[in-house]
């Protein structure tokens, strides 16, 4: 049983903006936590391409599409305007990804187990034979893994870019000035990206130090092995990769 103010006090790192914020948020000012909201990976469609353009027109030629995250859920229907008559079978990787499909009047037809990429792509293989024809829309700095690993089965796989990650200028400062001052507690992170994005800024500022006296948390093996590579300890990382179980993982990491 969690402590109802596990987090009371402790100021936390919120890494996602305003639009995804929200719930992150909740959560932490339920257990009694402060969140400090810091967008550390922003999102923007790119420009419209032949590329994209010939997908969306002949969307009915692919047999799945794989959506990796709610973003390229929310961007993938930016562009696609068309009915749902004419749509592949959906795959997905995670519950939030799934929920915001739903919102839109699809479903998927098939979620692994686990929301990580290497178990996607074992249970998503052996129902996809030779020959199919799979469109992965995705961000400019997805890893290739599910479309090389299909490719390598035989599968035709188009992957393409449809958004662009980046860091927002406004959080560069604040987040210095934050980290600096020695104004956060526990630093959490959903992505490698966001990793990324909180070192540049560390090391720009030279703040190495000051980590040290905070509790780092993250969710999923690629995030915690980015944060290994830049010599972080990573404190907490839960078997279930949610915020929600990254939060509650985190309150019993204090209590102990």
């Amino acid at each position: 049983m969690l402590k109802p103010l596990g987090l009371k006090d402790k100021k936390v790192l919120v890494p996602r903006g305003a639009g995804q914020a929200k719930s992150f948020s909740q959560l932490v000012e339920k257990y009694g936590g402060i969140s400090i909201e810091i967008p550390l990976i922003a999102f923007r469609p790119i420009e419209l391409t032949a590329h994209l353009q010939r997908a969306m027109d002949e969307i009915n030629t692919y047999d799945w599409i794989v959506f990796t995250s709610n973003v390229t859920v929310e961007t993938f229907f930016s562009f696609y305007k068309n009915d749902h008559n004419s749509f592949p079978r959906i795959a997905v990787i995670g519950r939030k990804t799934e929920e915001v499909l739903q919102e839109r009047g699809y479903n998927a037809e098939f979620v692994p187990s686990s929301y990580v990429t290497e178990v996607f792509t074992d249970e998503f293989l052996p129902i996809v034979p030779s020959g199919s024809k799979v469109l992965i829309p995705k961000g400019n700095l997805a890893r290739e893994y599910i479309s090389t690993s299909l490719s390598n089965h035989g599968v035709l796989v188009d992957e393409i870019v449809i958004y662009e990650t980046y860091m927002p200028e406004e959080s560069t400062e604040k987040l210095a000035n934050m980290l600096c001052n020695d104004e956060l507690d526990i630093l959490m992170f959903t992505s490698p990206s966001t990793v990324n994005h909180f070192m540049s800024v560390v090391k720009e500022y030279k703040l190495e130090n000051h980590l040290k006296r905070c509790v780092i948390s993250c969710i999923g093996p690629v995030t915690e092995k980015r944060l290994v590579a830049y010599g972080l300890p990573v404190h907490v990382s839960p078997e279930e990769y949610t915020v929600k179980e990254m939060i509650k993982s985190t309150i019993q990491f204090l209590e102990k």
